[in-house]
């Protein structure tokens, strides 16, 4: 018989694993139950769950006055459930687990008093992710897809590279790249998803532009870390030919040594590295003097209406650009949406701009317009008065 448990979420926050040892199994609010859930919600014999003859288990609710739901679905009658299924007791929450043998032992010696007191509520608890399970066999089989954006220059607006940005294309999931990292940070796995979307996107560069140079994401979580190291030396080994740069974000940056071990390590690999997010929480000039990068993001909180900004604004930006070209940096604006913003930046000698004016995210399919010889219409305008030299 397999071991099955129904993982829960007490009044402290804390995970805790109930046992089903063994069938039927019955759930309610009745001391004598397998599992007592002392709650207003619940019945005294609310539900009860049953070995299905396949192997699989089987909810049935026992006309509970509140229902018993799985996956946010109630219950009429009865309804299989499988590892990760989100199952509700009325307003209870539980996951269905598989348990590893090896943990029987411990559950045994736990207290062996099978009640739980919930507080009243008015609606489902909501602690696990009811699309788990897909999640999961998503990032297994790095079923998302890559968005570029182009970015390019501000001197002509023609193409200098790319952006990796990911996208969910699996039904019932999100698709947005935030929607994606919201679950993801529920289950403990931006990291997987991380690493999936640089995979799509260096996959899908492969096919179309073996010598483009691309920029591509990190999580915060990841950074520094050998698993991250590794996931980019492998990249580098299916494109050799990418010229290859990884965006560190700012918030993940908090001692020298590592952003240092990790410039020697991304250079021994031939990889450079951008920090992203610039002037959107600290300005990291220590960073930039002690470790200077490649490229320097500018975060579009300080890019957005920059032609309409007040002068200490515009004086203040103008400066950090020309802190970042004496470290020898690339700077780039992102976030550019008008030719008003990207002449401001002209001015104030960006090398690079990103954002919806200079071409917005696509997939690499059929009528890729982001072709070698792309050029920026927002861009071809703009007369660099003071352009260097």
């Amino acid at each position: 018989m397999e071991n099955w448990c129904l993982e829960g979420v007490s009044n402290d926050s804390a995970n805790s694993l109930v046992h089903i040892a063994r069938f039927p199994f019955v759930v309610g609010r009745d001391a004598a139950c397998d599992l007592a859930i002392l709650s207003a919600e619940t019945s005294r014999q609310h539900a009860r769950i049953e070995q299905d003859i396949g192997g699989s288990l089987r909810v049935i609710d026992l006309n509970s006055g509140n229902g018993t739901f799985v996956n946010r679905i109630q219950v009429h009658g009865s309804a299989l459930v499988d590892e990760g299924d989100v199952v509700h007791f009325g307003v209870t929450e539980f996951r269905i687990r598989r348990i590893d043998p090896s943990l029987l032992a411990a559950l045994a010696h736990q207290n062996d008093d099978k009640t739980i007191i919930v507080g009243r509520a008015p609606i489902l608890s909501d602690h696990f992710v009811v699309e788990e399970r897909q999640f999961t066999a998503m990032l297994k089989g790095k079923t998302v897809r890559a968005a570029l954006q182009p970015i390019v220059s501000v001197s002509d607006g023609r193409l200098r590279a790319f952006e990796v940005l990911g996208r969910g294309c699996v039904e019932g999931l999100p698709q947005s790249p935030m929607g994606m990292f919201a679950m993801a940070g529920r289950l403990g796995k931006e990291v997987e998803l991380s690493e999936a979307f640089r995979w799509a996107g260096l996959s899908a560069a492969a096919t179309f532009a073996g010598d483009a140079t691309l920029f591509v994401n990190a999580h915060p979580k990841e950074m520094f870390t050998a698993p991250f190291y590794r996931s980019i030396e492998l990249l580098r080994a299916m494109v050799p030919g990418v010229k290859l740069v990884v965006e560190v974000h700012e918030t993940a940056i908090t001692r020298i040594a590592d952003v240092r071990d990790m410039a020697d390590r991304l250079a021994a690999m031939n990889v450079r590295f951008a920090y992203d997010d610039f002037g959107a929480g600290q300005a990291r000039l220590i960073e930039l003097a002690e470790v200077p990068p490649h490229f320097v993001k500018f975060d579009m909180g300080l890019i957005r209406d920059l032609d309409r900004a007040n002068p200490k604004k515009r004086q203040l930006v103008a400066q950090l650009v020309r802190i970042v070209h004496d470290v020898g940096a690339t700077a780039l604006a992102e976030g550019v949406e008008t030719t008003a913003e990207a002449r401001a930046c002209a001015d104030m000698h960006f090398d690079l701009i990103q954002g919806f004016l200079t071409g917005r995210p696509a997939l690499p399919e059929t009528g890729w317009a982001y072709t070698p010889d792309y050029v920026a219409n927002g861009i071809r305008e703009i007369t660099v008065s003071s352009w260097r030299g």
